[in-house]
């Protein structure tokens, strides 16, 4: 990057200093409500893309100069041609006709040069800026905890990156016109009144009228503009939900409904699109009509005083070329303050998202948990995603080093929460989670996944070759380390009768795999990271009896030295697991084993002896399993 861009990019450059925040009662939600945005203080949003801009004041500082010189070269023209009119031709000196000859091509090359340098050097920043804005936004969403992506929609989050970031851009890039149009605007008010202060008031007396109509435009467009953003936000989520939906759609024959509602919320952003327009365009009538007005004041009062001998011809036409300059850069002021309207709407949208706090974040003193022997400890832990609502009640047990650790209950009973917990998904609101004694919440968040694996019960495979996926959080693991560990999980076979074998690229989510086959991917995933403790949550419920028995088999082995913690609903896959908790509702009902869980007439025995084959099989109430074997002798 050249050194006149300053410092690197913030993706680039490392820890930066903190970036002020638009609110001062940061929430964990983003807003799609126009009244709640405009709550919000403009200022508060420039202080926020300044944080962004400052880095490459040095480029914007050239950029200015650029802008300096082309304001006085633009200027400097009307003089020049008022020279060559009452000094050259009136008074027929050839020589002076020659000099303003020169002056007029001099200050042609220095407007262009100047204007090109200050567009490319302009053009450069807004792209630099940018993407530092998208990159901080990126890894704010890396950042979230799962509460916000549990409730937030996709097609939200990627307006607001792609389409707000876009209105920034232009913006951006339209910026340096403004310094410039300000600079022309204050240097001709100046010179108009250098050459005849009287007429010069009489020119701008039309003036007040243009800021009497921005003053009532101003809060009907920037709420119309804000209002584009939201149905915008709108249209894309409804569309990724239909998008990522679509086999349940075609399933229940949905297309007519939802190509009506789909036509429904394009229509509003339609015509909320063509309200914002409309708006921005009503400025414009008005500025040409002031212009024709000022212009007519200069010929009917100017040329009267050109007629009495008062003013020089070249003056008056010099007046009216600065008057019709006077209103250029009004005009384009005018559409940039439209670009402005749109880009602070999208600012409070964007800046909203980036001050959000994050949920799940590491203490400052927090350091990297290290090596662990895999002992995993829940103590006294009361946890729920609404803390006025606890889905989980005094949780207490220990998974040993090298232990397998099944935990079973109905559907509802806070089981996978309780394995989210363990990864510090989302923090307790009650006890602790303790990893070799240690608080999870005490290190550094990212550094548990170092130590621990997880198998989910819907794969997630990403648009990259099987290689890539199967070491995706192991970059380091050698070719021969990811055939290995598919070889032990029993997926090698099916790999190598790919087009490809393990380069072969899958598609969106693996699609061109069966379940079972993309279960198994994720099983070498977190295999061939040698965690030390592995988390399986109902990872063989989509899984054929045949596939079940492989992973069964091959896990038996790898599960040596390390702790498990297994979530399975059906009772045959947990039945050899070294210690069995059974939730109900929330709370630990049994611990033991299978034989000595067997010899407790509770949940689990009756489950077995009344020949239920998973958790899943319970209709009713779980208490009346239990008390069906006993009604029924």
């Amino acid at each position: 990057m050249p050194s006149i861009f300053g410092k690197l990019p913030l993706g680039k450059r490392g820890k930066a200093p903190e970036r002020p925040v638009v609110a001062a009662d940061k929430h964990t939600t983003l807003h799609e409500s126009d009244e709640d945005l405009f709550a919000e203080l403009d200022s508060a949003v420039f202080k926020q893309f300044w944080f962004y801009v400052r880095p490459y004041t040095r480029a914007i500082l050239i950029a200015t100069i650029a802008v300096i010189g082309f304001a006085l070269a633009n200027l400097a023209v009307p003089l020049i041609v008022k020279i060559g009119i009452d000094d050259a031709i009136g008074a027929r000196d050839t020589g002076m006709l020659a000099f303003v000859a020169i002056a007029l091509g001099v200050a042609a090359l220095t407007l262009g040069i100047s204007n090109y340098l200050q567009r490319i050097l302009i053009a450069r920043v807004a792209q630099e800026v940018l993407y530092d804005i998208r990159a901080d936004m990126f890894l704010q969403l890396q950042r979230f905890g799962m509460s916000f992506s549990d409730k937030t929609p996709v097609g939200s989050l990627m307006a607001r990156m792609f389409g707000d970031v876009g209105a920034l851009q232009e913006m951006l890039e339209s910026s340096i016109e403004v310094i410039a149009d300000f600079l022309t605007l204050f240097g001709i008010i100046l010179v108009l009144l250098i050459l005849d202060w009287q007429l010069a008031l009489i020119t701008l007396s039309v003036m007040p009228l243009l800021f009497l109509v921005r003053i009532v435009w101003q809060p009907l467009a920037r709420r119309a503009f804000l209002r584009v953003r939201r149905n915008s936000s709108i249209v894309g989520t409804y569309l990724d939900q239909n998008v990522s939906g679509i086999r349940v759609i075609q399933a229940m024959n949905r297309q007519k409904e939802n190509r009506g509602i789909m036509g429904g919320k394009i229509d509003t952003f339609f015509w909320s699109s063509v309200k914002a327009s409309r708006l921005g365009g009503l400025l414009m009538p008005s500025v040409e009509l002031l212009t024709g007005v000022a212009m007519a004041l200069v010929l009917v009062v100017g040329g009267s005083k050109v007629l009495d001998g008062s003013m020089e011809v070249g003056t008056m036409i010099a007046f009216l070329l600065y008057v019709q300059r006077f209103f250029e850069p009004i005009r384009t002021l005018t559409m940039h303050y439209a670009l402005l309207q749109r880009a602070v709407a999208s600012g409070h949208r964007i800046f909203e998202l980036l001050d959000i706090p994050t949920e799940i974040a590491d203490k400052e003193n927090a350091k990297p948990i290290g090596d662990v022997t895999g002992e995993i400890e829940f103590k006294n832990v009361t946890f729920g995603y609404d803390p006025d609502r606890p889905i989980l009640r005094d949780i207490n047990f220990t998974a040993s080093p090298g232990q397998t650790v099944a935990i079973v209950g109905p559907t509802g009973s806070g089981k996978t929460s309780l394995m989210s917990l363990a990864h510090r998904f989302y923090d307790v609101q009650e006890g602790q989670v303790l990893l070799d004694g240690i608080d999870v919440r005490d290190v550094e968040q990212m550094s548990i996944g170092g130590v621990m694996g997880m198998v989910l019960q819907e794969p997630f495979l990403f648009s990259q070759t099987v290689m890539e996926n199967v070491r995706y959080n192991t970059r380091y693991a050698t070719r021969e380390d990811v055939v290995n560990a598919c070889q032990i999980i029993g997926a090698h076979e099916f790999i190598m009768r790919l087009e490809d074998g393990y380069d072969t690229v899958l598609e969106q989510r693996g699609s061109n795999l069966s379940v079972g086959q993309r279960q198994l991917v994720s099983f070498a995933r977190a295999l061939v990271a040698d965690p030390k403790i592995l988390i399986l949550d109902e990872a063989t419920a989509n899984i054929d009896s045949y596939t079940e028995k492989i992973i069964q088999e091959a896990l038996q082995k790898l599960l040596e030295g390390r702790t498990a913690l297994v979530i399975a609903h059906r009772l045959s896959t947990i039945r050899n697991a070294d210690k069995i908790v059974v939730v109900q509702a929330g709370e630990i009902v049994e611990v033991g084993t299978h034989d000595e869980l067997l010899e407790v007439d509770g949940l689990y025995a009756s489950l077995w002896t009344t020949n239920y084959s998973s958790f899943d099989d319970i209709t009713d109430n779980a208490d009346d399993v239990i008390e069906a074997p006993a009604a029924s002798t």
